[in-house]
This record gives C-alpha cells, structure tokens and sequence, in this order.
C-alpha cells in the first residue's frame, strides 16, 4: 500500500505540472508556423521511442553533482535530486511529456480558426478567448491527455529507477515494488499488485475508448 499510495501521489502530482507546463507548448505548436516546430515537436515525443533506461541514465547524469541542473540546485540549497521523490516528479515530467502535449496539440488544432475570430470581433483578449472558447471545446482533449500521462507514469519503471533507486517510502512504487517480489520469488504478492495495475490499465484505456466513440458520434 505505501509503493501504490507513493505511486498515486507522484502520477498527481506529474499529471497537474504537465498541465501547467504543457497546455501552453501545445498551443504553441498548434498554431505556430516557425521552422522550430518540427524540431521542438519530435523533442517532445523522443521519451515514445527512446528506451526508458537511456533516458534515465542521461537524467542521472544532469541531475547529479557534475550536472548543470546538479550544480543548479546545489547552488540554491536543495540539495541533490538523484534517488529523492522530487527527483522522480522531475525526472517523470520529461518522460510523460508526450503523453500530455500530444493529445492537447490535436485537439487544438481541430477547433480551427473561426471560433477564436468571432471571438475577437466580440471583444474578447487572446487569453479571454482561450479560457471561455478553446477550453470548453478542447475539453475532451484535455480529459484524455491527463488520463494518459496519469496512468504513463503509473507504468514507468527504468527512468524511475535509475533516478530514484529502491528506496522504501521515498522512490518506491508501484513497478519497482513488482520488481522487488520478482526477485525475491514471492509470486503471490507479485500477482495481486501486477492484477491491480493490469486492472487499472484496462479501465483507462477503456474509458478513453467509450469517450472518444461519444465524442465521434456526437
């Protein structure tokens, strides 16, 4: 319960910074013509197809005392990130990226430019426009990223691994627990905590799956 409570508190606590931090990103690329749109785009999506140990690996190395954001927090008196729950929330961010910003730059782009004009000719600002136009009809878009990136991260195991460790109560969850009774051949416990994940990852994408058939029919 403490690997699966830990694992609850750190898809939360990703799923809302993405929000924050990707909604814009998404905007931005859903409308921008600049030549760093592609570039940008498939840096973002590199954690789909990158394997979660080379990523984690090179995480490690930015986080640690040699690195930049290493030295960075040294500097402003954290401390280091590396095998630390705030290393994991950091270290998730990056990988569940795609997860959060994919979703909400296709949904942005399928609302078109009519809406926010006609908000403009009633006198709304950009960000007025953005809050009471393109959030109600993107709200689908923004459902299903955050349920993705949620259950992503609920998922993770090298990158939370090599950033976090194995450390009860502290970086522990939900996957590296599994691990845990892998390796000590303790297989009933292995079969109830990998039937709840199996359980959970089931219903989400079920649930995504009857929304998205609604939203199609409708």
């Amino acid at each position: 319960m403490q690997a699966i409570w830990l694992t609850i508190r750190l898809s939360g606590l990703v799923t809302v910074l993405l929000l924050l931090i990707g909604t814009p990103i998404a905007w931005w690329l859903a409308n921008t013509k600049s030549k760093w749109k592609g570039p940008l785009g498939a840096l973002i999506s590199l954690p789909l197809v990158l394997p979660p140990t080379v990523l984690g690996f090179y995480l490690l190395l930015l986080f640690g005392p040699s690195g930049p954001i290493g030295e960075l927090t040294r500097f402003l008196g954290i401390g280091h990130l590396p095998f630390t729950f705030w290393g994991l929330v950091l270290a998730s961010v990056f990988y569940s990226f795609p997860f959060m910003v994919q979703p909400l730059q296709t949904s942005f782009e399928a609302i078109g430019e009519k809406p926010l004009e006609a908000a403009a000719t009633l006198g709304a600002s950009p960000l007025d426009a953005f809050f009471s136009v393109v959030v109600p009809l993107s709200f689908s878009g923004f459902a299903a990223a955050s349920v993705l990136t949620f259950a992503h991260t609920v998922g993770e195991f090298g990158v939370v691994l090599m950033i976090g460790g194995n450390l009860p109560g502290v970086t522990r969850v939900a996957s590296v627990q599994l691990y845990d009774h892998v390796e000590a051949f303790e297989y009933p416990q292995a079969h109830r905590l990998a039937a709840c994940m199996l359980i959970f990852s089931f219903l989400v994408l079920l649930a995504l799956y009857v929304r998205t058939n609604r939203i199609k029919k409708t």
